[in-house]
C-alpha cells in the first residue's frame, strides 16, 4: 500500500511514519494489494490532533477522521474505523478487493438493504458556490446541489463537522 503523509502547520516525526506504515501494513494489507493509495492528513487545533485516512482503490473511497490528544491514537481509531466499513460493506466490495481478505474474520450482522423513502425533483438553477451556501444555510439543510455558474457541472456544497463548507465537484 502506498502512504502519504501530511501535515498542516505542525511537524511530524520519522517515528510516527515508521508507525503508520507498519500498523496500515498489519492491519489493511489483507484487505488491498499494493496498488490502494492510503493519504494520511494531520493538523492541530487547540492542543488537539484533527487525523484524516483516506484509502483509495479501484474507484472505491474509505474515509475516517478522528481527533485525539495523540496522533498515535487517533491513527489506531480510525483505522479500526476503516476496517469497520469495509466488513459493514462486505458484499457489495468483497469483489474488488482481494479475495481472501475476509477469511477468518467474524462476520458483522448484515444490514438490510437501503431503503428510499423519498424522492424529490426540483429544478437547477446556475449560481456561484457562495450562492448555494447561501441557500443552503437558508434552507437549513446541510448539504445543497447547484448547477455551477462558471462551470455548468453540477456541485454540492456541504457542512462540514467542523463548521467550514466544502464542494463536491465532478471529475471531467
Amino acid at each position: 500500500m502506498k502512504v502519504t503523509i501530511t501535515a498542516k502547520k505542525m511537524n511530524i516525526s520519522q517515528s510516527f511514519n515508521d508507525y503508520a506504515e507498519q500498523k496500515l501494513g498489519a492491519k489493511l494489507d489483507r484487505f488491498f494489494p499494493e496498488e490502494a493509495e492510503a493519504k494520511i492528513t494531520l493538523a492541530e487545533r487547540r492542543d488537539v490532533i484533527i487525523l484524516e485516512l483516506t484509502v483509495n482503490y479501484n474507484g472505491i473511497i474509505y474515509r475516517a477522521e478522528q481527533t485525539a490528544k495523540d496522533k498515535n491514537d487517533a491513527l489506531d481509531v480510525t483505522i479500526d474505523r476503516i476496517i469497520r466499513q469495509i466488513r459493514k460493506q462486505k458484499t457489495k466490495v468483497e469483489k474488488s478487493l482481494r479475495a481472501n481478505a475476509f477469511e477468518g474474520l467474524a462476520p458483522e450482522t448484515e444490514e438490510s438493504e437501503y431503503e428510499v423513502i423519498r424522492e424529490k425533483k426540483f429544478r437547477l438553477r446556475p449560481m456561484n458556490i457562495d450562492e448555494a451556501i447561501l441557500q443552503m444555510n437558508l434552507l437549513d439543510h446541510t448539504f445543497f446541489m447547484f448547477k455551477n455558474a462558471e462551470t455548468g457541472a453540477v456541485n454540492v456544497v456541504y457542512k462540514r463537522d467542523e463548521g467550514n463548507y466544502a464542494v463536491l465537484v465532478p471529475e471531467e
